[in-house]
């Protein structure tokens, strides 16, 4: 080993990656990037404002300058243009609502990540794991995380921090003039079906989603002003029938289930595509060479957070869509935030 110090190093930062994730986390929570877009302040203005013990309040607001977050000028504190851009909410890029999520409940469930490993019941608080994954169990989760409507709120937040980026992508990644409608299945809020329709104004989408849904949905397409033009559906996508459409979107739904539950899915989803159309599925996707740390972490993520969740690869996603009856076209590599792969199978005329 050349430089064993130097080695050391690397694991101890690595180590100790999360003191970064929960200084940022925390910083979210207590809505300092908020209060700093309002205009630059003194450290005692800001731990003051927000109620911050003033020993371990200055550190924590000099370790978001070095890390790149905020700025220090003449003793006064202000966002550095990425916070400004992305951290503070109403923003256009706004990723606190995933930030917040992963605070509440990602952080603490990869506390279990040996429980899991070992498929051991995991720690209080977290989802447990079973080998296989219990799509009935999964199911279960789904209904219960939104049983509350806050709940529902902040899921949104997170998702949409995800899907804003993927929604620029699908735009340009899918000939939509061969097409006249779409419902993205799972779809949230409207979030990525109202970009498309506002891209391309021939469109007119839907979204399928749990009842629960509704009210943000609602609220969401008149805040942008596309109510006019993406429809909701409430449902549960295993058991309810899903409207007919030109194109159905599986966006971030197929990593939340084990492989048998995908392929069911993928066959309800053939009957709703009208001939000629196709299916749009976006995930993380593993590469082949399974090599990839970013997408292999966010295949963890699944299957801590959801019983038989993972992340699968390209090959296994054009098996379960030509299982299904669809015709594989093209799997290409995004622009987003965890490196997404978008495969589009169409269905024979």
């Amino acid at each position: 080993m050349a430089d064993p110090a130097s080695a050391a190093r690397t694991l101890l930062r690595l180590n100790t990656a999360y003191f970064q994730s929960k200084v940022l986390q925390s910083a979210v929570e207590l809505g300092l990037f908020a209060l700093l877009a309002e205009e630059p302040a003194t450290a005692e203005t800001v731990l003051d404002r927000l109620d911050v013990r003033a020993r371990p309040g200055v550190d924590f607001l000099d370790a978001l300058v070095g890390l790149g977050l905020l700025e220090r000028t003449d003793g006064r504190y202000s966002n550095r243009p990425e916070a400004a851009v992305f951290l503070v909410p109403g923003a256009p890029g706004y990723l606190g609502g995933s930030i917040a999520q992963h605070a509440r409940r990602h952080y603490r469930s990869w506390a279990s990540l040996t429980d899991v490993l070992r498929n051991e019941p995991a720690a209080a608080g977290s989802p447990p794991a079973t080998a296989g994954g219990d799509p009935a169990k999964v199911q279960l989760d789904f209904h219960k995380d939104f049983e509350n409507l806050d709940n529902v709120r902040r899921l949104m937040g997170h998702m949409d921090a995800f899907n804003t980026f993927v929604a620029h992508e699908l735009g340009r990644c899918v000939d939509w003039s061969r097409h006249r409608t779409f419902l993205d299945v799972g779809g949230a809020r409207g979030n990525v079906a109202a970009h498309l329709v506002r891209a391309h104004g021939h469109l007119r989408g839907g979204v399928f989603d749990l009842p629960a849904v509704r009210p943000l949905f609602d609220e969401h397409m008149a805040a942008l002003g596309t109510a006019s033009q993406v429809g909701f559906t409430a449902g549960d996508f295993f058991t309810d029938p899903l409207p007919e459409s030109d194109v159905v979107i599986l966006g971030h739904v197929l990593h939340d289930w084990p492989p048998a539950a995908r392929e069911q899915l993928l066959a309800r989803v053939f009957t709703a595509v009208r001939p000629g159309g196709s299916v749009v599925v976006y995930d993380a996707m593993l590469n082949d060479e399974r090599d990839d740390a970013v997408a292999l972490l966010q295949s963890l993520n699944c299957s801590i957070m959801r019983d038989g969740g993972s992340e699968y690869t390209v090959a296994e996603c054009r098996g379960y869509a030509e299982r299904a009856g669809f015709r594989f076209e093209s799997a290409e590599r995004v622009e987003s935030l965890t490196g997404d792969l978008v495969l589009i199978a169409s269905k024979p005329s």
